[in-house]
């Protein structure tokens, strides 16, 4: 089977620097989310990983093409001509660009600058020669410019008769691709070229981005940056020329944003036609059944709340909350008493006149100050360091969030089908998804838990996070994007006492977690049950697709992750699930699903419901008697890999069968092949958190 390709990964190791790696992610993401997930990644995953079957582009950004050399020569440049003469595409911006040719020549008469040396991927088959242009400094913007470009419309048949001729854009130590006009003969297309006088001897044609089809694939290299947004760029009072810069690529912004989807297209991309931009985060909304609950639990927060300006705010490790309420005094006594506690051993911060000044011995306070200084300077369509946003909270202690201020959300249904859920399962008390905190759109569900373990310690077991939207979503490893319209999302906290632990071991609550959703879906209601979901080992959740019914014809449609820290008597823990419930990209959804069997579409609100009443009895259990034979008997049932064969990487290669998991640490196991694949006895045990598995290729790799 051929899998999607649905993944636009952007290299971020050794020799990227940050900012062109953010403008990369910033401008993709505009441009091709929610159809490709453009996702951030390192050397190891090139090397090491199986990236390439789902990879639609590989872009490599601005930095120092040396140190993707170092990362990548050998191994990891294979992989990658492999993958690109096999049909993928390659997008190289500025050091992308020098990396992605055969020679790279920049500043050979400088000693102390001077890079000149052979490439390995040679995908243009010549030199890429800089500075284009002179003046360049490294970490600064000294030798920055508006470069201007002209655009090669023949080599781009999708240009519009209307866009410009030119644009101007950010350029900063690029190169110029020699000869380009001569090794039009060698597949070699021109797609903008520079306008001005170079510092460099470009040969014949003054090429500044070019394609070639490499193999059945094809390539993108440029010396500018067109991915960088004016809206990103930082004027600079000690730097006049800059501010110049950047309202000269200001000016033909429209035109290098068209341009940028052009050379989209010619990779073969499926790009939006308007920007897709990234939405900017809401407030979070803390709910319960009975929303007396919601004053308890906020009152029980006295200790972790610091007071500024009369605000109360909670700083967490990695983000800061600021707790807003439904009515401007707070309803709970008890906690009217914490914080003034809290408030008289703080200074007040007066941030009314510029440059006021706060206390520097209240490092607290002055680092929220700063927070709040950020938020209220940023625009959303902006590159943002989402940390240093501050995250409004507001607790709703005399019911439900309003329709209107939650509009993708219907908290009476998810309360009401909670109850249902619970009561079916003969849980009358159920704790899961008992407090509910929603937002619209969030940075991730799991990173607002997990990175802020001083919060996440005064949080109950069972509380849950759902969001429509998330901005920095979390996946395996440093994977990380941002989630379309229609998937549900949620985080829910554990407490794990510490000894439980040898009967009921922490490593299965992956493994609940799929059971959870498996159950979740199938009984939703009557009918669902036919719903052809399955799990993945260790962490995924497949698809059956729709009129397909060979083994191979099925695709993922969600996934699990799960994070732990330790606090002395119990292990604190944060399992995050997301399903792709309504958008039909990049696979397939559960409501496609049903879609084809005749059923009515699931409601985010009833089906997280369903989930988190499945959770919280197979976690009871669990508690209680460990994986017991009916869960691991449950969980074959489930899952893709009875009797599969696969080979094992992480064993030089040996072929072998899988038979399970163990019920003690939830182990895979698998049974080494013989001659005519005849089972030796050998069995093979792989941890979860250590290998990976690629069920399309049968491969299970060492995780990276």
């Amino acid at each position: 089977m051929t899998v999607q390709k649905m993944n636009v990964l952007v290299y971020a190791g050794n020799g990227s620097t940050t900012e062109s790696v953010r403008h990369c992610l910033y401008t993709l993401r505009r441009l091709l989310s929610p159809t490709y997930a453009v996702i951030p990644i390192i050397g190891d995953v090139l090397i090491k990983e199986p990236w390439t079957a789902s990879c639609a582009l590989l872009v490599f950004p601005g930095g120092a093409d040396l140190g993707y050399c170092r990362t990548l020569n050998g191994q990891g440049n294979r992989r990658i001509s492999l993958y690109v003469n096999r049909g993928g595409s390659y997008l190289g911006f500025c050091a992308g660009g020098y990396y992605g040719t055969s020679r790279c020549e920049f500043e050979v008469n400088d000693p102390k600058m001077a890079v000149v040396g052979d490439r390995e991927l040679s995908f243009y088959p010549g030199t890429c020669r800089g500075l284009a242009f002179p003046g360049f400094v490294y970490a600064s913007e000294a030798g920055a410019r508006a470069a201007e470009l002209k655009i090669h419309k023949a080599a781009l048949p999708n240009a519009k008769a209307t866009i410009q001729d030119t644009f101007k854009s950010y350029y900063n130590g690029g190169g110029v691709f020699v000869d380009a006009k001569k090794l039009e003969s060698r597949g070699v297309e021109t797609l903008a070229s520079y306008t001005e006088d170079l510092n460099v001897d470009s040969g014949e044609g003054a090429a500044a981005i070019v394609y070639r089809k490499v193999g059945d694939g094809q390539v993108v290299l440029t010396g500018p940056h067109p991915e960088f947004a004016p809206a990103n760029l930082t004027k600079q009072p000690e730097l006049p020329s800059y501010t110049e810069i950047i309202d000269a690529i200001s000016r033909t912004d429209a035109c290098r944003m068209e341009f940028m989807r052009l050379v989209l297209r010619k990779l073969g991309l499926k790009v939006n036609e308007e920007e897709h931009a990234v939405p900017p985060l809401s407030r979070l909304h803390l709910s319960a059944h009975k929303a007396a609950d919601v004053s308890d639990l906020v009152a029980s927060w006295g200790e972790i709340l610091t007071v500024v300006n009369g605000k109360e705010y909670i700083k967490g490790e990695n983000d800061c909350f600021s707790l807003e309420n439904e009515s401007a005094m707070w309803a709970v006594q008890g906690l009217k008493a914490a914080v003034e506690t809290v408030g008289s051993a703080l200074p007040e911060v007066s941030t009314k006149e510029e440059g006021s000044k706060t206390n520097e011995s209240d490092p607290q306070a002055q680092a929220i100050l700063d927070m709040v200084q950020y938020t209220d300077n940023t625009a959303a369509d902006q590159i943002l360091d989402y940390g240093k946003i501050i995250k409004k909270l507001i607790p709703h202690e005399k019911g439900f969030p309003a329709t209107r201020e939650t509009p993708y959300f219907h908290h009476d249904s998810y309360f009401a089908n909670l109850k249902h859920y619970h009561s079916t399962l003969r849980n009358e008390d159920g704790s899961f998804g008992r407090y509910l905190m929603y937002g619209e759109v969030v940075t991730s569900t799991n990173t607002l838990l997990e990175k802020n373990p001083g919060l996440l310690r005064q949080l109950p077991t069972g509380l849950t996070l759902t969001a429509t939207r998330q901005v920095a979503g979390r996946g395996r490893g440093s994977n990380v994007w941002i989630s379309p319209l229609g998937a549900l999302m949620f985080s829910t906290v554990f407490h794990h006492p510490l000894h439980l632990t040898q009967m009921a071991p922490i490593i299965f609550l992956q493994y609940l977690a799929g059971l959870a959703t498996y159950r979740g879906i199938k009984s939703y209601a009557p009918g669902y049950s036919a719903i052809p979901v399955k799990l993945k080992w260790p962490n995924d959740i497949y698809a059956q697709l729709p009129g397909r019914s060979d083994h191979n014809s099925v695709v993922k449609i969600g996934g699990i992750l799960v994070n732990s820290s330790y606090s002395g008597t119990s292990f604190d823990l944060v399992c995050g699930i997301g399903v792709n419930l309504a958008n039909e990209l990049p696979t397939t959804s559960l409501n496609q699903l049903a879609a084809a069997a005749n059923l009515k579409p699931f409601t985010y609100e009833k089906l997280l419901a369903s989930i988190l009443a499945q959770f919280e009895a197979l976690y009871a259990d669990f508690c209680r008697v460990g994986f017991s034979r009916d869960m691991e008997a449950e969980y074959y049932e489930a899952w893709l890999h009875t009797n599969q064969i696969v080979t094992l990487e992480t064993h030089e290669g040996l072929r072998a069968k899988i038979k399970g998991i163990t019920r003690d640490w939830g182990l895979l196991l698998a049974e080494e092949m013989g001659w005519q694949d005849r089972g030796t006895g050998r069995i093979v045990q792989l941890q979860s958190d250590s290998n990976s598995f690629d069920f399309f290729k049968g491969l299970i790799r060492t995780k990276m």
